[in-house]
Order: C-alpha cells, then sequence, then structure tokens
C-alpha cells in the first residue's frame, strides 16, 4: 500500500503523540452541516480547534455564539470559545500553526452533471502555503474515487513538501445524519484511508480521540467508494420502491401495505419508503460522482444511472397524481389553491437543500396552481428564480385549499386536524396512515 517512503519517524511520533496527548492543533475548513460539529465534537473532547469559514455572515453568527446547525447547541458554541477551545476565523493566518487540518467544503455537481471541487482545490491551495512537515491533512468533503490522490495531493504539494514523505494525508467520509437523535458524529462508525499505513494511522488515532469505533481501510480511495457506496445502495433502494409506488397505483392497490408486509420477513428484506423524490446534499448526488468518474473509464454504470432517471422523475409524477386528484373534483391545476405541508427534504430538520417539495411546488406553480406552504422549521424557501414565504397554517388556510399536498412528514403537524379541515388531502409519505377524510395516498 505505501507508495512513497515513510514519514520520518520522529515526525511521525510528534504527531501521533500530540493527538494522543490532545495537544495537537486542529483546523476544520468549511463550518457548514459536517465540519462545524466536527468541530464542536474534538473541542469537547479538549482539543483547540480553529474553524475556518469564509462566509462571514455565518463566521459572525458563531463568533456571537449563535449556531445555525440545528444538532449544534448555541450553548455549546458559547462554552466552548469561552473556554478557549474553539475559535472562528475567515482568514488563513491560523494555518500555519495547525497540526490537523481537516477539509469539510461543499462539493456540488455542474449542470452538466460533472463533479466540482473547486472548492476542494481552493482549500488545498490555501493550505499548502503553510503546510507544517510532519503534520495530517485530511479530507471529508464526498467526492468521486481518486481524488484524494489524483487532486488533493498534487495540489498540497505545490510548496514543495510531499505526502506520505512530509506530511500525511488521508480521507475520511463524513456520515452526518441531520437531525437523527440517535446515531451523531461519536457514535456513528468512522472509515479512514490513507495514502500510505502512516497515513491511515495517524488518522485513524485522530479519530478515535472524538469516535467510538474507527474502520480503516487500505486507501484513500477506497474510502471515497465506500462513502460512495453508502449513498447509492440508498439511492437504487429507493427507486425500486419508487417505482413500486407506481406499480401499486396501476394495480389498485396500497404501496405502503405492501412493503410494511414485506418487512415483516425476518431476513432477506430491508424496507425503503416511497415519496415525491430524493433530496438532501448527499443521496441525489453521490451516485452522479460515482457514474461520472465510470465514465471516464470507459464503463457505463446502467444500473446507478437508471436509478438515478426513476429518482428524479419522481417530482414529475407527484405533481401528476395531485393534478389527478383535482381532476376528480372538476378542478384544473390552474387556479386552484395548493397548500404544501413540508418542503424539507427529510422530517423534523430544517435543511431543504435539493429537496423534493421543490420541485413539486415550482411544477404545480409553472401550470398556473396558487401554491403556499407550510413547514414549521423552514420560514423561507427559493426554487426556480422565486420566493415562497412560510404561511401560517390556521384552520382558514386548511379550508380555503383546494387540495392539501403532505410532501414532508414533520412530527410537529396535526394531520388530523388536516384531514378533517381540508377539502382533499394528497399524502406522498404515509403520514395520515389510519387517518379518515378525503385522502389519496402516494
Amino acid at each position: 500500500m505505501d507508495k512513497c517512503p515513510p514519514i520520518v519517524y520522529t515526525c511521525a511520533v510528534t504527531l501521533d503523540q500530540k493527538i494522543a496527548a490532545k495537544k495537537a492543533r486542529v483546523g476544520v475548513m468549511g463550518l457548514g452541516y459536517v465540519g462545524l460539529p466536527l468541530s464542536v465534537a474534538f473541542a469537547r473532547r479538549g482539543f483547540r480547534v480553529t474553524g475556518i469559514e469564509v462566509d462571514a455572515r455565518r463566521a459572525g453568527q458563531l463568533r456571537r455564539g449563535r449556531s445555525y446547525i440545528e444538532d449544534v447547541p448555541s450553548a455549546d458554541i458559547q462554552r466552548l470559545m469561552r473556554e478557549g477551545f474553539f475559535e472562528v476565523r475567515t482568514d488563513d493566518a491560523a494555518l500555519g500553526r495547525l497540526d490537523v487540518v481537516v477539509i469539510c467544503v461543499q462539493t456540488p455537481l455542474r449542470k452538466t452533471k460533472e463533479p466540482d471541487i473547486s472548492n476542494i482545490l481552493s482549500a488545498c491551495g490555501r493550505i499548502a502555503r503553510r503546510l507544517r512537515k510532519g503534520g495530517l491533512v485530511v479530507l471529508e468533503s464526498t467526492t468521486y474515487p481518486g481524488t484524494t490522490e489524483e487532486a488533493v495531493r498534487p495540489a498540497l504539494e505545490v510548496g514543495g513538501l510531499k505526502a506520505g514523505r512530509d506530511f500525511h494525508l488521508a480521507f475520511s467520509p463524513e456520515r452526518v445524519d441531520p437531525g437523527n437523535p440517535r446515531w451523531n458524529i461519536e457514535n456513528t462508525p468512522k472509515v479512514v484511508g490513507g495514502i500510505n499505513a502512516a497515513s491511515t494511522r495517524s488518522a485513524a488515532l485522530l479519530y478515535s480521540q472524538v469516535i467510538s469505533r474507527v474502520v480503516p481501510v487500505t486507501s484513500a480511495t477506497a474510502a471515497e467508494l465506500v462513502k460512495l457506496l453508502e449513498n447509492t445502495f440508498r439511492a437504487v433502494n429507493i427507486a425500486l420502491v419508487n417505482e413500486l409506488a407506481q406499480i401499486c397505483d396501476r394495480l389498485g392497490l396500497n404501496v405502503w401495505e405492501v412493503v410494511e408486509a414485506a418487512a415483516t420477513k425476518p431476513f432477506g428484506f430491508m424496507p425503503f419508503w416511497p415519496g415525491p423524490g430524493i433530496g438532501g446534499h448527499c443521496i441525489p448526488k453521490d451516485p452522479q460522482l460515482l457514474t461520472w468518474k465510470m465514465k471516464t473509464l470507459n464503463f457505463e454504470p446502467r444500473f446507478i444511472t437508471l436509478a438515478s432517471t426513476v429518482n428524479g422523475l419522481m417530482p414529475v409524477y407527484t405533481a401528476s397524481r395531485v393534478a389527478r386528484a383535482l381532476n376528480e373534483d372538476r378542478k384544473a391545476v390552474r387556479d386552484s389553491r395548493v397548500l404544501v405541508l413540508g418542503v424539507a427534504y427529510k422530517p423534523d430538520v430544517g435543511d431543504h437543500r435539493e429537496s423534493p417539495a421543490l420541485d413539486v411546488m415550482h411544477l404545480l406553480a409553472e401550470d398556473g396552481a396558487r401554491v403556499s406552504y407550510y413547514d414549521p422549521f423552514v420560514p423561507e424557501v427559493r426554487a426556480a428564480g422565486r420566493v415562497w414565504r412560510r404561511a401560517a397554517l390556521t384552520d382558514a388556510l386548511i379550508k380555503a385549499a383546494d387540495i392539501v399536498v403532505i410532501l414532508t412528514a414533520h412530527k410537529a403537524v396535526d394531520y388530523q386536524r388536516v384531514c378533517l379541515l381540508a377539502r382533499r388531502v394528497f399524502d406522498a409519505r404515509n403520514a395520515t396512515a389510519g387517518l379518515r377524510g378525503r385522502i389519496e395516498r402516494l
């Protein structure tokens, strides 16, 4: 596995000793849904952490002790800053005194579905100018297999230091699940793969200080593929059950009943649930990263491509089902009052990145519907150049709607009240299971 001479032994010992004694200075570049919880986790365990955030507005909020991530309490930010374990900077001056730098920047797709690693390369360029000999750099941003070796490594080596000889380099995929009350950074197993054995060892030692179980793999590329497999697995199975929902519609069956019954089998089956599409920053994107990489190697991953197509068309199918329900009431989509409940991409969080609800709203609005929405966690959304602001979920609003469309099933919503007051409900999430009313389900 070692492709380079190992780092000079005294440097490796110094870094590992610093990590074990919690004397290593840790930097985290990018304080979003991944970087901020990770920074706080290290700071809670006694590491001195510098968070580097280029968004001045976000940095200002954190300096005032205000968290913008649901899973990170503002009180924790305030305490850790007060005790000197956490600081936030917008400049790179601190990079020169850090022993460890973890890159947690966004990796979006271009409109052409190609990966955009410009944020990663920008972070690497900033690190390279101040990189310390004997240090450790870890990439956590989700990306295509080979990024660490093919792009990150040369970008960090421009300053003259060589990865695997002068500093450690590894990849460790983030496994953050916003709003999950059971699994967090500390108790979710952490996969780590370095460019050589020494890099893997130091990165594993680092994460073992804050995470209960660390899983080393043989290379950074293997660790990159682990992440893509996890989310591609979900995307493919969601596509299967989304197609099953359409099959059940044509057969006059209840897809929720079918999946629930199948899930009683104690072996060989894992339930997945249909919906109006897939959302969030990872599941829609990650299969595309793998598809792009394989096409560069002259291989067409047909199964993954098909799953992405099925999931991508679910907002269109959902909007068509809403139109069909309105038609049964002798109403056209145009000028119908449509009330959407839930625009976040998953229940009980405010994260609406890539939410399929936004696509459904846009499609209905394009066809002339008067769309409003309520989401207890999202005060405002922007989609297709338009701004929607949250309406108050009053009895009058529910009664006035020609149809109420449930796109995200937040527990805070009283669906019994909605079903009793609404003229008609289309439920894409089975939030109304067991309730009475004029309800049609996906």
